[in-house]
């Protein structure tokens, strides 16, 4: 196992502004403020400032970007250049584990803008009390992922011993006349493909499910087709949201599932703790 947007009518001087503000994490005002005076990240426009957008006691973490570029049409434009795109998501992912390190923070999906600040200052006021339980249910909490991948040559090998299905047909094909076995063995080999997807799927459910039991939410995330990695083929992608106080139990629980399902070929990889993305609802990423 390894570790690892709300253009708001204003006046004139507004709708003539030249920048947008781009968000990152919504937090406490009280814990993010002091945070700003020591040493920051790049924010995802080089020379742009991190700074604060307050509403009562809480606010974002947010930095103005040039509305040229970020415009809606600019941006998708920006979005389809790989080499824009990850050094932007980079800064993003530093800046948001940043504040998320050290205080609980609701952190925003990449891209999230607003055309004008005081959008950012409505929307906060506007969703406190969903805000408040978002960031009580995050305090003292981590994400963490769990990436399921399998050995194809070694599942396809163990499948017949592992199917309850085709250990049955191997049985009867070991004791059936030569014309018989034959045909049952060919309808072994084409079945071995859908009882190694099946395997898979169990696993994958197993593995969630044990690990759960140590969790506060757990979340299964979009695998790509044809998903590879050095340690095989990935089967399935989990996060699970562990208060730091049950982390050892949790990886402990992630040990045993790996020593269990290696024998199949399946390797467990840990990675975290990330800021917790995928237990936080979503906020809206652009309003035009």
């Amino acid at each position: 196992m390894g570790r690892r947007r709300g253009e708001r009518k204003g006046d004139a001087t507004q709708s003539k502004s030249l920048d947008a503000f781009y968000v990152y994490c919504i937090g406490e005002r009280d814990a993010l403020a002091p945070l700003l005076e020591g040493p920051l990240p790049e924010a995802i426009e080089s020379g742009a400032r991190i700074e604060l957008a307050v509403s009562n006691d809480l606010a974002a973490i947010i930095s103005a970007v040039p509305l040229a570029a970020y415009e809606e049409d600019a941006l998708r434009a920006r979005l389809a250049d790989p080499t824009w795109t990850a050094r932007r998501a980079m800064r993003h992912e530093k800046v948001v584990e940043h504040f998320a390190s050290r205080v609980t923070v609701i952190p925003l999906r990449f891209a999230t803008l607003y055309l004008q600040r005081a959008g950012i200052e409505q929307m906060i006021w506007q969703r406190q009390a969903d805000l408040r339980t978002i960031i009580e249910r995050l305090r003292g909490r981590e994400e963490w992922g769990v990436n399921i991948y399998y050995d194809h040559a070694k599942l396809m090998e163990v499948i017949t011993t592992i199917s309850p299905r085709l250990r049955e047909l191997s049985e009867q094909a070991a004791s059936a006349p030569p014309g018989q076995s034959y045909l049952m063995r060919k309808k072994i080999d084409a079945m071995r493909a859908d009882e190694a997807r099946a395997e898979i799927k169990r696993v994958a459910e197993a593995i969630e499910r044990e690990l759960a039991a140590f969790t506060e939410g757990a979340a299964r995330l979009r695998v790509l087709k044809g998903e590879t990695a050095e340690q095989g083929e990935i089967g399935a992608k989990l996060a699970f949201l562990v208060a730091q106080s049950r982390f050892n139990e949790f990886r402990a629980a992630a040990e045993r599932a790996a020593q269990e399902h290696s024998v199949s070929g399946f390797k467990l990889e840990l990675t975290g703790p990330w800021p917790a993305y995928n237990f936080a609802s979503d906020i809206e990423r652009q309003n035009r």
